[in-house]
């Protein structure tokens, strides 16, 4: 069929006003040649974000306020308040390609009414005789899935939790959005030992964890179960062919007593035989001279000998068959199999004792997955920023200070959740708090707190998406908290010296910069002003009022070098004053607020309410078959929100 000489003639077409012509145009840019089929049903927030623009606002109140460490090294986790497409939104700016992990445990639409597994679709819950209750949820999650796609870095993975009702369904809609050749696997977690024995068909004991990765060439490698190795196999190999490898002097160890062993075939009563090619001479338990054998061994070169020397591996010679054993000195590590290790991941019992027996000493929450598993999935690549926008419980963030703690890594997570019923306060956020500050479990036991973590806590506003001049400044205004997650920026200090007019502009500085670390109480929405000295860290200036960019100029014309300032300017469009700035360009990275925003979101937020042309569809249509002849597919994602600043 001619999508394109269909168009014209719905265009021609007399008797149909424009709104039905667009809905018959709709349709037929719609149309797949192959992939999932759904009937894409509008959500609120949906509605809401083609009138509104979402933006953070930190909490400080007796209920919520930041958690802020002793230790300036400390990573900064976040937890954002409000509906997860919005927090998407915000993160497509804040975070475009710089996320490296995301774990996500989604609803598993079982059509339960009870919340076990249930599925709210714009606050009713979809049950399990629902005609639409699969488009639902796919119209659902391929509107997260395509931004979070792009919030991952270049060799970033993403894990998401599932249940048999959606597991096929979201199968196909990762490799469609991913595409087919990002896809790694569907990895079985056995959430209980003790499966449920009531039915007469079915035991089920599994649930699946996905895996799909932004770029699978960029991944070199998966860290799975990491084992030290035991035992001291042989180098003999019967199946491989002879070869002469040689040992240099002071490098092989032996049970034997001192003295001079001569060269030849040693007998050890059985084949295949080993060949001494040179007398050796043992002394204190190691050959002082090189150790040169003939024999069936898979260790071929000289190469793999001084790699396995380098990396600690210990040869033996045990007795006078002269056979060599190696000890692995170091850790080895098994790829991840299908079915994730039970004994290390754990089951759905261990995280109900973690979470409602052993840290709120109640059921708080139904069906949390345990952290032991989070651990291992985001272990499976090195990551710095972690992300959950299905965040529930909070385990993920649970789960990456742990990891911290132990293997000293530093990196941060982002929860994404609403507050219905107060799970965002009372849940996710008092669960991590009591994870950094300490908790007593049921029996008395006190478990230390993961200290060396900052937790801060944002909700999601609104501000109306129409550019008028007044909209665009209560934007300005409105983005300090984006500007500040977007540059991992808290700390508000002394800017050359001077306290600033919190109306006029705003100077955000790195402990590096010198500026005096916030305490817990000190730290909040407005964060704390600290002295400035010397500034060799980050640095980060918000001006809203254009007219006091000559004098901010010449103060930084007499603050000391350093990292450059981002400067972000309050601008009617693109232009962030850079004539102003001329002389002290070396010193600072401009950019026009709001319109790095809008560009951001534009990439992301859904159209407003049809304004458009007839013609402007038919044009779309015209591109979309170019672009399928070519052999591409549009997937309706800008693939340039790679990474990158503004």
């Amino acid at each position: 069929m001619d999508k394109t000489e269909l168009a014209r003639k719905i265009q021609a077409l007399e008797g149909l006003s424009n709104e039905e012509k667009t809905a018959l145009l709709e349709l037929i840019r719609g149309h797949k040649k192959y992939g999932l089929v759904w009937e894409d049903k509008p959500e609120d927030i949906e509605e809401r974000l083609r009138e509104d623009l979402p933006v953070l606002v930190e909490r400080n109140d007796e209920k919520v306020h930041p958690i802020i460490s002793d230790n300036s090294e400390a990573p900064n986790h976040l937890i954002i308040e409000g509906d997860n497409l919005a927090a998407l939104t915000e993160l497509s700016y804040t975070h475009s390609g710089k996320i490296d992990v995301i774990y996500i445990d989604p609803p598993y639409n079982t059509g339960n009414t009870d919340r076990d597994g249930g599925f709210v679709y714009n606050d009713s819950f979809v049950g399990a005789d629902d005609d639409y209750k699969h488009s639902l949820w796919l119209s659902f999650m391929a509107k997260r899935l395509k931004i979070a796609k792009q919030l991952l870095s270049k060799s970033g993975l993403m894990f998401i939790s599932i249940g048999d009702h959606e597991m096929s369904q979201l199968v196909n809609l990762c490799k469609e959005i991913f595409l087919e050749p990002n896809y790694i696997e569907t990895y079985i977690w056995v959430s209980t030992n003790r499966p449920d024995n009531s039915s007469p068909i079915l035991r089920r004991n599994a649930e699946f964890v996905l895996c799909v990765a932004r770029d699978a060439k960029a991944i070199k490698e998966f860290r799975g179960v990491v084992s030290a190795t035991s035992g001291m196999p042989s180098l003999t190999k019967a199946k491989e062919k002879i070869k002469t490898i040689t040992f240099p002097a002071n490098c092989v160890r032996t049970s034997l007593p001192d003295g001079t062993y001569i060269a030849g075939v040693k007998d050890n009563g059985r084949n295949p035989q080993w060949e001494l090619m040179a007398d050796v001479i043992a002394k204190d338990g190691i050959f002082n001279t090189p150790v040169i054998l003939k024999g069936h061994s898979y260790w071929a070169t000289d190469k793999k000998i001084k790699e396995e020397l380098a990396a600690g591996t210990e040869i033996w010679i045990k007795s006078e068959s002269f056979v060599p054993y190696y000890l692995k000195t170091k850790e080895s590590v098994n790829r991840p199999t299908k079915i994730l290790p039970g004994d290390i991941v754990k089951d759905g019992l261990f995280a109900n004792t973690e979470l409602n027996a052993g840290i709120f000493h109640e059921k708080v929450f139904n069906n949390p997955k345990p952290s032991t598993l989070v651990q291992f999935l985001i272990n499976f690549i090195p990551s710095k920023t972690v992300l959950d926008f299905f965040a529930g419980s909070g385990t993920t963030l649970h789960a990456v200070m742990q990891l911290n703690a132990e293997d000293g890594g530093n990196r941060t997570c982002i929860l994404c959740t609403n507050n219905e019923n107060g799970i965002c306060e009372n849940v996710t956020y008092e669960r991590n708090k009591r994870v950094i500050e300490g908790y007593t479990k049921p029996n008395g036991d006190k478990v230390a707190g993961l200290t060396d973590n900052n937790l801060r806590y944002y909700r999601t506003e609104f501000l109306p998406r129409e550019r008028s001049v007044k909209n665009m400044r209560e934007l300005v205004q409105a983005s300090t908290g984006l500007l500040c997650i977007k540059n991992d920026l808290y700390t508000e200090a002394l800017f050359g010296g001077r306290k600033m007019n919190p109306k006029y502009a705003r100077y955000f500085a790195s402990h590096d910069s010198g500026c005096t670390r916030a305490s817990a109480k000190q730290a909040s929405a407005s964060h704390s002003l600290a002295r400035n000295v010397e500034n060799n860290g980050q640095r980060m200036l918000v001006i809203y009022e254009e007219q006091a960019i000559p004098f901010i100029a010449d103060i930084i014309k007499t603050m000391p070098d350093g990292e450059k300032i981002k400067v972000y300017v309050f601008s009617h469009g693109s232009y962030a004053y850079d004539d102003e700035f001329a002389e002290v360009a070396d010193r600072v990275a401009l950019c026009a607020l709001p319109q790095a925003i809008y560009d951001a979101y534009k990439k992301v937020l859904p159209k407003r309410k049809p304004k458009f042309l007839v013609d402007d569809l038919v044009t779309e249509i015209e591109e979309n078959e170019a672009a399928e002849a070519q052999g591409t597919i549009d997937f309706g994602v800008d693939e340039t929100m790679e990474g990158g600043e503004e």
